[in-house]
Protein backbone atom coordinates (compact mmCIF):
# COMPACT_ATOMS: atom_id res chain seq x y z
CA UNK A 1 0.00 0.00 0.00
CA UNK A 2 0.77 4.06 0.27
CA UNK A 3 3.04 5.54 2.97
CA UNK A 4 0.85 7.93 4.02
CA UNK A 5 3.52 9.70 5.44
CA UNK A 6 4.68 10.47 1.62
CA UNK A 7 1.34 11.49 0.61
CA UNK A 8 0.47 14.02 3.81
CA UNK A 9 4.38 15.78 2.78
CA UNK A 10 3.05 16.09 -0.78
CA UNK A 11 -0.48 17.66 0.60
CA UNK A 12 1.86 19.99 2.18
CA UNK A 13 3.95 20.82 0.21
CA UNK A 14 1.53 21.94 -2.37
CA UNK A 15 0.09 24.71 0.27
CA UNK A 16 3.32 25.93 0.35
CA UNK A 17 4.12 27.38 -3.07
CA UNK A 18 4.54 31.31 -2.47
CA UNK A 19 2.18 33.43 -3.67
CA UNK A 20 3.91 36.70 -4.94
CA UNK A 21 5.17 39.11 -2.90
CA UNK A 22 2.86 41.36 -0.45
CA UNK A 23 2.40 44.74 -1.46
CA UNK A 24 2.42 47.18 1.46
CA UNK A 25 -0.60 49.42 1.28
CA UNK A 26 -0.64 53.24 2.49
CA UNK A 27 -0.04 53.81 6.08
CA UNK A 28 -4.19 54.50 7.25
CA UNK A 29 -4.93 57.83 9.13
CA UNK A 30 -5.63 57.71 13.06
CA UNK A 31 -9.31 58.28 12.02
CA UNK A 32 -9.08 55.30 9.82
CA UNK A 33 -7.74 53.84 12.59
CA UNK A 34 -10.21 54.26 15.55
CA UNK A 35 -13.46 53.84 12.55
CA UNK A 36 -11.87 50.50 11.89
CA UNK A 37 -11.74 49.44 15.91
CA UNK A 38 -14.98 51.14 16.49
CA UNK A 39 -16.78 49.89 13.78
CA UNK A 40 -16.13 46.37 14.49
CA UNK A 41 -19.26 44.21 16.10
CA UNK A 42 -16.89 42.54 18.51
CA UNK A 43 -16.22 42.47 22.07
CA UNK A 44 -14.97 39.64 24.37
CA UNK A 45 -16.23 38.72 27.85
CA UNK A 46 -14.35 36.33 29.45
CA UNK A 47 -13.44 35.02 33.38
CA UNK A 48 -10.52 33.03 34.31
CA UNK A 49 -10.68 29.77 36.59
CA UNK A 50 -8.38 27.17 38.47
CA UNK A 51 -9.29 23.65 38.26
CA UNK A 52 -7.77 21.16 40.18
CA UNK A 53 -7.09 17.72 38.37
CA UNK A 54 -9.90 16.11 40.59
CA UNK A 55 -12.14 18.69 39.28
CA UNK A 56 -11.19 18.52 35.28
CA UNK A 57 -11.48 14.64 35.83
CA UNK A 58 -14.76 15.37 36.94
CA UNK A 59 -15.83 17.95 33.84
CA UNK A 60 -14.23 15.60 30.93
CA UNK A 61 -14.49 11.95 32.40
CA UNK A 62 -17.35 11.89 34.64
CA UNK A 63 -19.74 14.85 33.30
CA UNK A 64 -21.18 16.38 30.30
CA UNK A 65 -19.86 19.99 30.63
CA UNK A 66 -17.50 19.82 28.37
CA UNK A 67 -17.54 18.80 24.69
CA UNK A 68 -13.76 18.07 24.18
CA UNK A 69 -14.00 18.01 20.42
CA UNK A 70 -16.07 20.92 18.97
CA UNK A 71 -16.03 20.15 15.12
CA UNK A 72 -13.71 23.24 14.32
CA UNK A 73 -10.96 21.29 16.28
CA UNK A 74 -8.06 19.34 14.83
CA UNK A 75 -7.13 15.86 15.12
CA UNK A 76 -5.52 14.32 17.85
CA UNK A 77 -1.50 14.87 16.85
CA UNK A 78 -0.08 14.03 20.82
CA UNK A 79 2.05 10.91 21.21
CA UNK A 80 2.53 9.09 24.19
CA UNK A 81 5.68 10.85 25.09
CA UNK A 82 4.21 13.79 25.12
CA UNK A 83 1.10 13.20 26.99
CA UNK A 84 3.55 11.42 29.56
CA UNK A 85 5.31 14.37 30.14
CA UNK A 86 2.97 16.64 30.58
CA UNK A 87 1.49 14.16 33.32
CA UNK A 88 5.44 14.77 34.51
CA UNK A 89 5.31 18.31 34.71
CA UNK A 90 1.55 18.44 36.42
CA UNK A 91 3.89 15.88 39.05
CA UNK A 92 6.31 18.24 39.44
CA UNK A 93 3.97 21.19 39.35
CA UNK A 94 5.51 22.95 35.96
CA UNK A 95 3.15 25.43 35.59
CA UNK A 96 1.20 24.74 32.00
CA UNK A 97 -0.20 27.19 29.84
CA UNK A 98 -4.09 27.46 30.38
CA UNK A 99 -6.95 25.78 28.66
CA UNK A 100 -9.38 28.45 26.83
CA UNK A 101 -13.46 27.00 26.69
CA UNK A 102 -16.03 28.42 24.93
CA UNK A 103 -19.37 29.13 26.78
CA UNK A 104 -22.20 27.99 24.29
CA UNK A 105 -25.95 27.75 23.87
CA UNK A 106 -26.33 24.92 25.76
CA UNK A 107 -24.57 25.83 28.79
CA UNK A 108 -21.68 23.95 27.75
CA UNK A 109 -18.19 24.51 27.57
CA UNK A 110 -16.13 23.67 24.37
CA UNK A 111 -12.64 23.32 24.32
CA UNK A 112 -10.72 26.17 21.64
CA UNK A 113 -7.28 25.35 22.67
CA UNK A 114 -6.17 22.68 25.11
CA UNK A 115 -7.66 19.56 23.19
CA UNK A 116 -4.28 17.75 23.34
CA UNK A 117 -3.72 18.28 27.35
CA UNK A 118 -7.39 17.82 28.10
CA UNK A 119 -7.51 14.74 26.40
CA UNK A 120 -3.82 13.27 27.81
CA UNK A 121 -5.15 13.39 31.19
CA UNK A 122 -8.53 12.32 30.99
CA UNK A 123 -6.66 9.02 28.90
CA UNK A 124 -4.27 9.04 32.07
CA UNK A 125 -6.97 9.15 34.65
CA UNK A 126 -8.93 6.76 32.57
CA UNK A 127 -6.42 4.14 32.40
CA UNK A 128 -5.80 4.60 29.08
CA UNK A 129 -2.29 6.15 28.90
CA UNK A 130 1.13 4.15 30.40
CA UNK A 131 3.57 6.74 30.96
CA UNK A 132 6.78 6.22 28.82
CA UNK A 133 9.63 8.82 28.28
CA UNK A 134 9.92 10.74 31.69
CA UNK A 135 12.89 12.67 32.12
CA UNK A 136 12.70 14.01 35.35
CA UNK A 137 10.83 10.71 37.27
CA UNK A 138 11.96 7.67 35.04
CA UNK A 139 10.99 5.34 37.51
CA UNK A 140 7.17 5.97 36.68
CA UNK A 141 7.28 4.89 33.36
CA UNK A 142 5.30 1.77 32.71
CA UNK A 143 2.76 2.84 34.77
CA UNK A 144 -0.87 3.92 34.79
CA UNK A 145 -2.87 5.84 37.17
CA UNK A 146 -3.88 3.44 38.85
CA UNK A 147 -0.57 1.72 39.24
CA UNK A 148 0.61 5.15 41.10
CA UNK A 149 1.79 5.51 44.50
CA UNK A 150 -0.61 6.71 46.74
CA UNK A 151 1.72 9.73 47.13
CA UNK A 152 2.07 10.05 43.88
CA UNK A 153 -1.94 10.34 43.32
CA UNK A 154 -2.34 12.70 46.11
CA UNK A 155 0.22 15.10 43.81
CA UNK A 156 -1.50 14.70 40.82
CA UNK A 157 -4.64 15.83 43.15
CA UNK A 158 -3.28 18.95 44.19
CA UNK A 159 -1.83 20.11 40.68
CA UNK A 160 -3.99 22.57 38.60
CA UNK A 161 -4.64 23.72 35.70
CA UNK A 162 -6.19 27.25 34.47
CA UNK A 163 -8.42 27.32 32.06
CA UNK A 164 -10.22 30.83 30.67
CA UNK A 165 -13.46 30.96 30.19
CA UNK A 166 -15.33 32.89 26.15
CA UNK A 167 -18.63 34.32 27.84
CA UNK A 168 -21.66 33.96 26.16
CA UNK A 169 -22.20 38.05 26.81
CA UNK A 170 -19.18 38.28 24.01
CA UNK A 171 -20.29 39.73 20.92
CA UNK A 172 -20.32 36.49 18.82
CA UNK A 173 -18.86 37.74 15.33
CA UNK A 174 -15.97 39.79 13.90
CA UNK A 175 -15.49 40.71 10.39
CA UNK A 176 -12.18 40.22 8.28
CA UNK A 177 -11.06 43.79 6.28
CA UNK A 178 -11.61 44.09 2.68
CA UNK A 179 -14.52 41.00 3.11
CA UNK A 180 -17.83 40.63 3.48
CA UNK A 181 -17.29 37.62 5.09
CA UNK A 182 -17.71 37.06 9.61
CA UNK A 183 -15.89 34.92 11.42
CA UNK A 184 -17.55 33.45 14.43
CA UNK A 185 -15.84 34.54 17.64
CA UNK A 186 -15.34 31.41 18.60
CA UNK A 187 -13.27 30.42 15.55
CA UNK A 188 -11.29 33.53 14.93
CA UNK A 189 -10.25 32.86 18.56
CA UNK A 190 -8.92 28.89 18.07
CA UNK A 191 -6.80 30.47 14.92
CA UNK A 192 -5.46 33.30 16.84
CA UNK A 193 -4.28 30.91 19.60
CA UNK A 194 -3.49 28.58 17.47
CA UNK A 195 -0.47 31.23 15.38
CA UNK A 196 2.05 29.67 18.02
CA UNK A 197 2.88 26.09 18.89
CA UNK A 198 2.45 23.36 16.84
CA UNK A 199 1.83 24.79 13.52
CA UNK A 200 -1.85 24.13 12.06
CA UNK A 201 -1.68 22.48 8.79
CA UNK A 202 -3.88 24.74 6.22
CA UNK A 203 -6.76 22.39 6.12
CA UNK A 204 -6.93 22.03 9.81
CA UNK A 205 -7.43 26.25 9.77
CA UNK A 206 -10.15 26.04 6.88
CA UNK A 207 -11.98 23.27 9.22
CA UNK A 208 -11.99 26.17 12.17
CA UNK A 209 -13.06 28.74 9.98
CA UNK A 210 -15.57 27.65 7.23
CA UNK A 211 -18.63 25.91 9.26
CA UNK A 212 -21.58 24.72 7.36
CA UNK A 213 -22.81 22.00 5.28
CA UNK A 214 -19.87 21.63 2.80
CA UNK A 215 -17.54 21.19 5.75
CA UNK A 216 -19.27 18.52 7.11
CA UNK A 217 -19.23 17.15 3.90
CA UNK A 218 -15.92 16.70 3.35
CA UNK A 219 -15.74 15.32 6.79
CA UNK A 220 -18.18 12.86 6.07
CA UNK A 221 -16.53 12.04 2.58
CA UNK A 222 -13.01 11.39 4.00
CA UNK A 223 -14.48 8.92 6.08
CA UNK A 224 -15.88 6.63 2.84
CA UNK A 225 -14.52 3.53 2.58
CA UNK A 226 -13.66 2.99 -0.91
CA UNK A 227 -11.43 6.78 -0.14
CA UNK A 228 -9.75 5.15 2.84
CA UNK A 229 -8.81 2.13 0.86
CA UNK A 230 -7.33 3.87 -1.34
CA UNK A 231 -5.58 5.91 0.38
CA UNK A 232 -4.43 3.35 3.26
CA UNK A 233 -5.96 5.24 6.55
CA UNK A 234 -7.43 2.69 8.53
CA UNK A 235 -11.41 2.47 8.24
CA UNK A 236 -13.96 4.76 10.64
CA UNK A 237 -15.56 3.37 13.37
CA UNK A 238 -18.98 4.78 14.03
CA UNK A 239 -18.96 5.92 17.68
CA UNK A 240 -21.59 7.75 19.94
CA UNK A 241 -21.06 11.71 18.94
CA UNK A 242 -21.19 12.58 22.15
CA UNK A 243 -18.01 10.53 23.14
CA UNK A 244 -14.30 11.96 22.42
CA UNK A 245 -13.12 9.09 20.56
CA UNK A 246 -10.56 8.50 17.73
CA UNK A 247 -9.21 5.02 16.70
CA UNK A 248 -6.00 4.58 17.77
CA UNK A 249 -4.82 3.32 14.53
CA UNK A 250 -6.26 6.84 12.79
CA UNK A 251 -4.77 8.88 15.15
CA UNK A 252 -1.70 6.94 14.16
CA UNK A 253 -1.98 7.58 9.98
CA UNK A 254 -0.16 11.02 9.43
CA UNK A 255 -2.47 11.74 6.49
CA UNK A 256 -5.31 11.28 8.83
CA UNK A 257 -4.27 13.24 11.85
CA UNK A 258 -3.26 16.55 9.39
CA UNK A 259 -6.47 16.45 7.95
CA UNK A 260 -4.83 15.59 4.18
CA UNK A 261 -7.25 13.38 3.93
CA UNK A 262 -9.82 16.12 3.62
CA UNK A 263 -7.43 18.40 2.15
CA UNK A 264 -7.63 15.43 -0.77
CA UNK A 265 -11.71 15.72 -0.92
CA UNK A 266 -11.75 19.33 -1.07
CA UNK A 267 -9.05 19.35 -3.83
CA UNK A 268 -11.77 17.88 -6.37
CA UNK A 269 -14.55 20.41 -5.59
CA UNK A 270 -11.77 23.16 -6.24
CA UNK A 271 -10.09 21.99 -9.37
CA UNK A 272 -13.52 20.44 -11.69
CA UNK A 273 -14.01 23.84 -12.82
CA UNK A 274 -11.24 25.93 -15.17
CA UNK A 275 -11.87 29.15 -13.82
CA UNK A 276 -12.01 28.57 -10.18
CA UNK A 277 -7.59 27.25 -10.87
CA UNK A 278 -5.99 30.69 -10.45
CA UNK A 279 -3.30 31.43 -8.11
CA UNK A 280 -1.29 28.85 -5.99
CA UNK A 281 -3.14 25.44 -4.49
CA UNK A 282 -3.53 26.77 -1.01
CA UNK A 283 -5.58 30.20 -2.58
CA UNK A 284 -7.26 27.64 -4.81
CA UNK A 285 -8.61 25.57 -2.03
CA UNK A 286 -9.05 28.64 0.47
CA UNK A 287 -11.59 30.15 -2.07
CA UNK A 288 -13.43 27.33 -2.75
CA UNK A 289 -14.65 27.07 0.92
CA UNK A 290 -15.04 30.50 0.96
CA UNK A 291 -17.37 30.00 -2.15
CA UNK A 292 -19.07 26.93 -0.48
CA UNK A 293 -19.58 28.37 2.87
CA UNK A 294 -23.22 29.26 2.42
CA UNK A 295 -24.54 25.48 0.82
CA UNK A 296 -27.57 24.40 1.38
CA UNK A 297 -28.25 20.73 2.23
CA UNK A 298 -29.64 20.04 -0.98
CA UNK A 299 -26.50 21.21 -2.72
CA UNK A 300 -25.02 19.35 -0.30
CA UNK A 301 -26.25 16.28 -1.43
CA UNK A 302 -25.48 16.48 -4.88
CA UNK A 303 -21.54 17.02 -4.87
CA UNK A 304 -21.82 13.91 -1.93
CA UNK A 305 -23.17 11.93 -5.08
CA UNK A 306 -20.95 13.58 -7.76
CA UNK A 307 -17.99 12.89 -5.86
CA UNK A 308 -18.52 8.89 -4.94
CA UNK A 309 -19.73 8.16 -8.24
CA UNK A 310 -16.35 9.78 -9.66
CA UNK A 311 -14.19 8.01 -6.80
CA UNK A 312 -16.07 4.35 -7.25
CA UNK A 313 -15.66 5.01 -11.38
CA UNK A 314 -12.17 5.52 -11.40
CA UNK A 315 -11.53 2.64 -8.46
CA UNK A 316 -13.26 0.30 -10.58
CA UNK A 317 -11.44 1.56 -14.11
CA UNK A 318 -8.16 0.61 -12.62
CA UNK A 319 -9.71 -2.06 -10.48
CA UNK A 320 -8.79 -0.95 -6.91
CA UNK A 321 -5.64 0.58 -7.37
CA UNK A 322 -6.24 4.43 -8.90
CA UNK A 323 -4.44 7.26 -9.37
CA UNK A 324 -0.89 5.47 -8.96
CA UNK A 325 2.48 6.00 -10.50
CA UNK A 326 2.98 2.25 -11.52
CA UNK A 327 0.79 -0.23 -13.18
CA UNK A 328 -2.54 -1.29 -11.66
CA UNK A 329 -1.62 -4.50 -12.32
CA UNK A 330 1.53 -4.66 -10.99
CA UNK A 331 2.60 -6.41 -8.05
CA UNK A 332 5.07 -3.78 -6.83
CA UNK A 333 3.97 -1.48 -3.87
CA UNK A 334 0.55 0.85 -4.76
CA UNK A 335 0.96 4.20 -4.01
CA UNK A 336 -1.64 6.90 -4.93
CA UNK A 337 -0.50 10.21 -5.71
CA UNK A 338 -2.17 13.28 -4.83
CA UNK A 339 -1.43 14.96 -8.26
CA UNK A 340 -2.74 12.23 -10.45
CA UNK A 341 -5.58 11.95 -8.06
CA UNK A 342 -6.82 15.69 -9.59
CA UNK A 343 -6.30 15.37 -12.84
CA UNK A 344 -7.92 11.28 -13.13
CA UNK A 345 -10.57 12.49 -10.75
CA UNK A 346 -11.21 15.96 -12.86
CA UNK A 347 -11.31 14.24 -16.36
CA UNK A 348 -13.62 11.59 -15.24
CA UNK A 349 -16.02 14.57 -14.03
CA UNK A 350 -15.58 16.20 -17.56
CA UNK A 351 -16.46 12.90 -19.46
CA UNK A 352 -18.90 11.79 -17.43
CA UNK A 353 -21.58 11.03 -19.77
CA UNK A 354 -19.29 8.37 -21.69
CA UNK A 355 -18.26 6.70 -19.02
CA UNK A 356 -20.02 3.55 -20.13
CA UNK A 357 -17.46 3.39 -23.20
CA UNK A 358 -14.43 4.52 -20.74
CA UNK A 359 -15.26 1.57 -19.07
CA UNK A 360 -15.81 -0.93 -21.41
CA UNK A 361 -12.32 -0.21 -22.77
CA UNK A 362 -11.07 -0.32 -19.63
CA UNK A 363 -7.57 -2.69 -20.64
CA UNK A 364 -6.75 -0.17 -23.41
CA UNK A 365 -7.01 2.82 -21.01
CA UNK A 366 -4.64 0.81 -18.37
CA UNK A 367 -2.07 0.38 -21.20
CA UNK A 368 -2.47 4.02 -22.21
CA UNK A 369 -1.98 5.22 -18.62
CA UNK A 370 1.24 2.99 -18.08
CA UNK A 371 2.43 4.37 -20.97
CA UNK A 372 1.60 8.44 -19.87
CA UNK A 373 3.00 7.69 -16.60
CA UNK A 374 6.33 5.98 -17.70
CA UNK A 375 6.95 8.99 -19.86
CA UNK A 376 6.19 11.35 -17.16
CA UNK A 377 7.40 10.09 -13.98
CA UNK A 378 10.58 12.05 -13.87
CA UNK A 379 9.24 15.65 -14.57
CA UNK A 380 7.35 15.92 -11.47
CA UNK A 381 4.06 17.12 -13.72
CA UNK A 382 1.97 14.34 -12.04
CA UNK A 383 3.15 15.16 -8.51
CA UNK A 384 2.85 18.07 -5.63
CA UNK A 385 6.35 19.15 -6.76
CA UNK A 386 4.49 21.17 -9.57
CA UNK A 387 1.21 23.16 -8.19
CA UNK A 388 1.21 26.64 -9.94
CA UNK A 389 -1.69 27.08 -11.53
CA UNK A 390 -0.70 26.38 -15.05
CA UNK A 391 0.97 23.08 -13.40
CA UNK A 392 -2.10 22.17 -12.14
CA UNK A 393 -4.07 22.83 -15.58
CA UNK A 394 -1.44 20.87 -17.64
CA UNK A 395 -2.11 17.89 -15.26
CA UNK A 396 -5.43 17.95 -16.02
CA UNK A 397 -4.98 18.20 -19.42
CA UNK A 398 -2.53 15.17 -19.50
CA UNK A 399 -5.50 12.77 -18.28
CA UNK A 400 -8.09 14.35 -20.57
CA UNK A 401 -6.42 13.70 -23.74
CA UNK A 402 -6.24 10.44 -22.43
CA UNK A 403 -9.47 9.58 -22.00
CA UNK A 404 -10.67 11.11 -24.78
CA UNK A 405 -9.13 8.86 -27.21
CA UNK A 406 -11.06 6.48 -25.90
CA UNK A 407 -14.75 7.88 -25.75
Amino acid sequence: MSNPRDVAEEIEASEEAPEGPAIDSPVASDEDVDNQLGSQPFRVVYQTNNFLLPQIRDLIVDGDDVNLRPEYQRRLRWSAVQKSLLIESLLLNVPVPPVFFYENDLARYEVMDGQQRLNAIKEFLSNGLVLRGLQIIPALNGRSYAQLPPKVKRGLDRSSISAIVLLQESKSRIQKSGSAKFYELRRFVFERLNTGGKRLSAQEVRNAIYEGHFNSLIVELSRDPTFTRIWDIPPYTKSDPSEYYEEPARQRNTLYKTMGDCQLVLRFFALNDDSYIQGSMKSILDRCMERNADCTPAAREVMKTQFLSRLNFADELFDGKPFSMSDPGAPEMYRPVAGIYDGVMVAIDELWESRGGLLARKEDIQAAYVRVIAARREGGELTGAANTSADIRKRIGIFRELFERFV
